[in-house]
């Protein structure tokens, strides 16, 4: 599904230039659940946003589903985005003045996904992720847990083929976070491929590979057992 190689990610600005990834080769195969580790500052975020085609290497090779994209025009990797692409991010990302309804039926919106299929699969998401009944609540009135649910409904609801987890768990307890997890393996299970950031030792061995990163460089991977594709 993905493949990198050789990739880099300089920032510069007037004063420093800093190699956020430094000559990076990874394969992420379809099915697979990888989870992504390392210290602050070792570029796991960066990583995670070229993954999802939010950015643009600075140098190296980048293939998404047999495509080199590592060049790709903004709009580009926009279209490939929305087609294949889900996000769960550490601070939800839901917008407050939207109902938990209406956040959901974002991608779908972007998709131009007709109103009738629009509702079926929103009421499909939010049932499997069990938030059904919190559809027509505001952000602010949903706990830190229920709060994640709506924003993984929101990643399955266009049934994306690649899920992208940044840090899913770090605002939770510990009970929460194992909900999210949970519904992340079970997600994977259901033939959805997960890549995911976290500090904790923990979850990352819900992953069947445990990628880790230093200094922008990948210094190990861990297979829990052998992936069969």
């Amino acid at each position: 599904m993905i493949r990198t190689a050789n990739l880099r990610k300089i920032y510069t600005t007037d004063e420093v230039e800093t190699t956020a990834l430094n000559n990076v080769n990874i394969e992420i195969k379809q099915g697979e659940f990888v989870s992504i580790m390392g210290p602050s500052g070792c570029g796991k975020s960066t990583l995670l946003n070229i993954l999802g085609l939010l950015d643009n290497p600075s140098d190296g090779e980048l293939f998404f589903l047999d495509n080199e994209v590592a060049k790709y025009s903004e709009r580009q990797r926009a279209l490939l985005r929305k087609e294949n692409i889900g996000f769960v991010f550490q601070s939800f990302n839901l917008i407050d003045e939207l109902t938990v309804t209406e956040n959901v039926e974002l991608p779908l919106l972007y998709l131009g996904v007709n109103t009738a299929d629009r509702k079926k699969k929103v009421t499909e998401a939010l049932e499997r992720m069990e938030i059904m009944h919190r559809a027509n609540h505001f952000p602010q009135q949903l706990s830190g847990g229920q709060q994640q649910r709506v924003a993984v409904s929101r990643a399955i609801v266009g049934n994306p083929k690649l899920i992208l987890a940044d840090e899913p768990t770090g605002n939770l307890d510990s009970a929460r976070g194992d909900e999210v997890m949970s519904i992340l393996t079970g997600l994977n299970e259901a033939g959805t491929t997960i890549v995911m950031v976290t500090h904790s030792p923990t979850y990352a061995e819900y992953g069947n590979r445990i990628i880790h990163l230093f200094d922008g460089h990948v210094v190990t991977e861990n297979y829990k057992e052998k992936f069969h594709v």
